[in-house]
């Protein structure tokens, strides 16, 4: 080898080294990072603010729903005491998990949304619909075409992105994520959108998760990280990295330069967290489990 084509390969090499480097930079700029803090129901909002900001976090995705932190017909009165214990850390209601998927008084849509709007907050999670498997199916999945538009007319008015999370299981919408996606494509994603949960697209999918990961790419609002095992049947979530959820989600979502949120879901903690030993095993699940995500998204 001469001495131009020398350091022509070694500066190949460099920006071989550099580039990694670079991305994954950019990555850890790009990305907002929280996590789901329903395992923490009963703790004061300055204790989950606290425990989040320990926990290095960019913010947090909280139930806002009935039986979750704040009840609806609460919010106006306590969710900007919540975001306010949140910005005093700096930290974000990076998604606000609601029992909305309709605009209804039950639901208290209009009133939970443009307070969580008003507060600052983004985003939010859709409650889910199920079909009833002794009616025709493809009927049920049009009739929530109009309670989608009239929310997504809503959403767009007030300035509130509503993301839909696939789960598992025989009669959940979005199991397959074609049936929702079929509806979700008719709007852009700013107003209509996944929170796309790997768990539930494993669980569902097997090894087709990537084609389901692929299909909604462009309508990814969120993505949820958490990992399960099958316990016979029944799949049991369990830490991450320790179950069936393949690690090539994230280096896909690195690939494709996804920007979005990302969401660590801790769901396998049992326990009251008002308990001080309790709430030690929690923090250390969430820290342990967080170390790891950021290990396959190649940011530690």
């Amino acid at each position: 080898m001469n001495r131009r084509h020398f350091l022509q390969a070694g500066a190949a090499l460099a920006g071989s080294l550099a580039a990694p480097s670079a991305a994954l930079a950019a990555a850890a700029k790009r990305n907002e990072f929280c996590f789901f803090t329903k395992h923490l129901q009963g703790l004061p909002f300055d204790q989950i603010a606290d425990i989040a900001a320990a926990m290095g976090v960019d913010g947090i995705e909280a139930p806002i729903r009935p039986q979750g932190h704040i009840e609806p017909e609460r919010v106006p009165d306590e969710l900007p005491k919540f975001v306010g214990e949140l910005k005093k850390r700096n930290l974000n209601l990076s998604i606000m998990t609601s029992g909305i998927n309709e605009v209804s008084a039950e639901q208290h849509t209009e009133k939970v949304l443009r307070t969580a709007a008003s507060l600052g907050v983004k985003r939010f999670r859709m409650l889910y619909y199920k079909y009833d498997l002794e009616q025709p199916i493809w009927p049920q999945l049009q009739a929530v075409r109009p309670k989608i538009k009239d929310l997504v007319q809503l959403c767009a008015e007030i300035g509130i992105q509503p993301l839909f999370q696939n789960h598992s299981g025989k009669n959940y919408f979005g199991a397959p994520v074609w049936d929702i996606y079929s509806i979700m494509q008719e709007y852009p994603p700013e107003q209509f959108a996944f929170a796309f949960d790997i768990l539930h697209a494993t669980v569902e999918g097997g090894l087709s998760w990537p084609l389901e990961a692929e299909l909604v790419k462009e309508h990814r609002g969120a993505v949820y990280f958490k990992d399960f095992a099958w316990k016979g049947r029944k799949h049991e979530t369990c830490p991450l990295g320790e179950g069936m959820v393949d690690p090539a989600f994230a280096k896909m979502l690195v690939k494709q330069n996804y920007s979005g949120p990302i969401s660590l879901h801790v769901e396998y903690l049992k326990g009251d967290p008002k308990d001080a030993n309790t709430l030690k095993e929690f923090v250390a699940a969430q820290d342990r489990d967080f170390k790891t995500l950021k290990q396959w998204l190649g940011l530690a």
